[in-house]
């Protein structure tokens, strides 16, 4: 399965990111991909896109990282909600709850 996803590369603390199209099976740390379709530099915030080679990927069924999917949201490139970073976690019930309803036998 393909899809559309960072590359990091740079210097130690100077993050900047390489948009590629690559197999999802293979490590992106390898350098192997289809196709680069873009580049992100977050100190900068520069950002260059190839909007109709994405486009094409997409059509295609190529499915974009839940990053690169708000990036390409944010340049109006795809429509559409944001995916959220984080989940909320799922609230334990508490101990004074679960014993709530047991009795204590003598």
């Amino acid at each position: 399965m393909l899809v559309i996803r960072f590359l990091r590369v740079g210097k130690k603390n100077q993050p900047s990111f390489k948009i590629v199209v690559v197999d999802k099976r293979r490590s992106s740390k390898s350098g192997r991909f289809l196709e680069e379709v873009g580049f992100y530099n977050p100190l900068t915030k520069e950002k260059v896109l190839k909007a109709d080679r994405i486009k094409y990927w997409l059509s295609k069924g190529v499915r974009p990282s839940p990053t690169v999917h708000n990036l390409l949201i944010k340049e109006k490139i795809l429509e559409g909600k944001k995916i959220p970073k984080h989940k909320k976690p799922k609230k334990k019930p508490s101990f004074a709850k679960a014993t709530e309803g047991k009795e204590k036998k003598p």
